[in-house]
């Protein structure tokens, strides 16, 4: 008997015509059969924000004439996924990757990243899980030098599949004529951003601000994804969304609470 192909889902925040998923989803393509649905334009930074206050409208696509079914979504990168789960696919995918994304995941960057929300929005639904991102912001990044390890990890997903509530979040470092060194497996670094508000004035006279800022490390470890990152390693982080301080319950139980 055969034993029939995985099925992947496909998505991210970056919009279905980005150069970082067509090369993901050309990958998957040799893995398993492949369903795209991703937003119909750029929805970086949204976290895991979803659509409750406007209509959300699917569209087939056919970017490249790739036989597969792509789908395009209004709505936000969970908004892809929940839509795809419960309107799209027959049955729940073997498999969900999400990216490659325009620039990096790393460290703290995970809370706000709409492509690790779609990853962690099928990680909720049972599904294992990846999102992909490369440190490059360009709307050209060149993601050659990545299709080997996302096709490897991914293949290595669907062969052990991951714990319930684990998503992996994998992020590569920019390079342009050295090869990667390999993977380090590894924590998320103690980061944040130093937010600034440029504030400008309309023709009208109104006020408005642009959120700008400076990434800070704050972490001196060598066992995070920065500082992999920057010794040219790809950094794998299982993550998981069960946000309870464990170590806390305890220690709240001994307060005087109910006295």
């Amino acid at each position: 008997m055969t034993k029939s192909k995985p099925k992947i889902l496909v998505t991210n925040d970056d919009g279905i015509t980005a150069r970082g998923i067509r090369t993901l989803i050309k990958e998957m393509c040799k893995l398993g059969d492949v369903y795209v649905v991703a937003p119909d334009k750029p929805q970086s930074g949204k976290g895991h924000a979803i659509t409750i206050d406007a209509i959300l409208e699917l569209k087939p696509q056919k970017v490249d004439g790739d036989a597969i079914k792509e789908i395009s979504c209004t709505g936000t990168p969970a908004d892809c996924v929940k839509l795809a789960i419960n309107e799209v696919l027959d049955t729940k995918p073997d498999l969900c990757v999400s990216g490659i994304n325009h620039g990096s995941n790393s460290s703290i960057s995970v809370i706000y990243s709409g492509t690790m929300s779609a990853a962690i929005e099928a990680g909720i639904e049972g599904i294992p899980s990846i999102g992909f991102s490369l440190c490059d912001y360009s709307k050209d990044a060149d993601f050659s030098a990545a299709k080997f390890y996302v096709r490897k990890i991914a293949k290595e997903v669907l062969q052990n599949g991951l714990p319930d509530g684990v998503v992996l979040n994998v992020n590569f470092p920019k390079i342009s004529k050295s090869p990667y060194k390999g993977i380090k497996v590894c924590r998320q670094a103690r980061a944040n951003w130093r937010e600034k508000f440029d504030k400008r004035v309309n023709p009208l006279g109104k006020e408005y601000f642009w959120l700008t800022g400076e990434f800070e490390n704050l972490d001196s470890g060598e066992d995070t994804d920065e500082y992999w990152l920057a010794q040219n390693y790809i950094s794998l982080v299982p993550i998981q969304f069960d946000l309870t301080a464990h170590h806390m319950i305890q220690k709240l139980n001994n307060w005087s609470l109910n006295e």
